[in-house]
This record gives C-alpha cells, structure tokens and sequence, in this order.
C-alpha cells in the first residue's frame, strides 16, 4: 500500500491570469479490511491529481502495481493544473515500470481512477480517466451520479441485457477485468470531463468500497453534509460493518468554491 498527498481543510487554486479562485477540500484513507493479509491499493491526494490504484496479483505483488501507477501520475504533475495526456503519458511509464519488475511473470496488474483538475479555454474543470473496475461518483444537487463505466465481465454482460446491477455484484465473475494498467499491454484509458460547481463532492474508491455499501447507502454518507473527512470515515467504516472482504480506498474532495457559469 502507498500514499501519496495529504488532506486539506481548504486549498485554493488560482487561475491563471486571474484573481479568481477555485477552492477545494479533501480526505484520503484506505483500509486493508477484515479479509486480506496486506493491503494491494495505493492512492494519490493532492492538488492537481486525485486517483486510486487497485492491484492485483497476490501479495506484494499488486501492490507494487498500484505504487508504479501513483508514483509515475505524481511525477507528471508539475503545477495546479495537469492534462489528460500527461495522465496518459504516466499509464504509459506505469506499464513499462511493472514490466520491469521481478516477478512480472505472474502477471501483476492494477487498475486506477480519478480525477484531475484541468483547465479548458482558461477554466478549471475535472478530467476523470478510467482503467478497470475502480469507480468515480459525482454528488451534486441531492443526486449521486456514477461517472465512470467499469471494465469488467459483467458490466459487459449488464450492457447486453443478460444481468442486471444489483445480480452483477454476487455474479461468480464479478471481479473479473478487461482492461487494467501492467501485463505489458498499453492501457486503454477512458477520459471524460466534468465542470466544476460550487457544492459539488467527488468520490474515488476501489471495489473494496462498492462491492460492500450499496449505491444509495453511499448516497446517504455523500449527502449527509459532513466534512470530506468524516464522510471518507463514515464510508470505510461502513464497508467494515459489511464485511470488509477486500482493501478498501475512498478519496472525498468537496468544490468548496467554483465560479459558476
């Protein structure tokens, strides 16, 4: 397990060629749960990148998936601000740094989520990128949105028709991936942005986290008006409550302030 950044009460973010701001706030925390041995997930929290890595191959192996990936996205940050090809660019050193690795063979993978602050015609907005079945959720407005698509068997098998969501999360293959970051195979990375607004609570986690509290329970805690902190806290300890099967890793970060369009 690595982490990577700290957590803010507050962070303010200027615009280039502004005075404007935008301000943000953010608690990271992982749990190795109640089932494994060690811990496999690694995070990185910190302006501009906020992302959750989840590897897998057994013992240490996973984890030293997990650590290339936040460790290559920490080194392309170089300012508040990072572009999708540098996050790109980053997946890219990842795989080559888990080719590298001794035991490579086995064949050590991880996936990752999150997202990044960009900017687009001089405003701040989200990048979010995807690889594998890690998730991002939008809160905002009352409504929990989730953003990301899982690369995965059965969300395949949701898109034909054959399961549905809730039949996906107990389906024998339901941690089976089709896409991940390692196996010597260059990722296949989904992008997609999302304007910032006042208000707004993004959540990153691994599967430790979905696979336990359900859509509207993580609804409740997103909505439930406490700090980043407390919420991250009350969604881990959640997971705990039910089970705690696998490693579990939330990223909260509140949009204190954005300039609203």
């Amino acid at each position: 397990m690595t982490a990577l950044g700290r957590s803010s009460v507050r962070h303010t973010i200027t615009l280039p060629g502004s005075r404007e701001g935008v301000e943000l706030s953010w608690h990271a925390l992982t749990h190795t749960g109640h089932r494994r041995a060690g811990n496999e997930d690694s995070y990185l929290a910190d302006v501009p990148l906020f992302a959750v890595a989840d590897g897998m191959g057994g013992h240490s192996h996973g984890d030293r998936a997990s650590d290339a990936v936040v460790r290559r996205l920490q080194a392309a940050v170089d300012g508040d601000f990072v572009e999708s090809a540098a996050i790109i660019e980053a997946l890219n050193r990842a795989t080559w740094d888990i080719h590298q690795l001794d035991d490579a063979s086995q064949g050590i993978g991880t996936t990752v989520t999150g997202v990044a602050l960009s900017l687009s015609a001089g405003q701040a907005q989200f990048t979010v990128f995807n690889v594998g079945d890690s998730r991002v959720y939008c809160f905002a407005d009352g409504m929990l949105k989730q953003v990301t698509t899982d690369h995965s068997v059965v969300q395949e098998m949701i898109e034909r028709g054959q399961l549905t969501a809730d039949e996906a999360e107990s389906h024998p293959d339901a941690n089976v991936i089709t896409r991940a970051v390692g196996f010597s195979v260059e990722p296949d990375v989904d992008l997609q942005t999302l304007p910032l607004t006042s208000g707004m609570r993004i959540l990153v986690c691994s599967d430790g986290l979905t696979k336990e509290v359900p859509f509207d329970r993580i609804a409740q805690h997103l909505g439930a008006q406490l700090s980043a902190r407390e919420t991250a806290n009350s969604l881990v300890d959640a997971a705990l409550t039910q089970g705690g099967r696998d490693n579990i890793t939330v990223i909260v970060v509140d949009v204190v302030r954005a300039l609203d369009h």
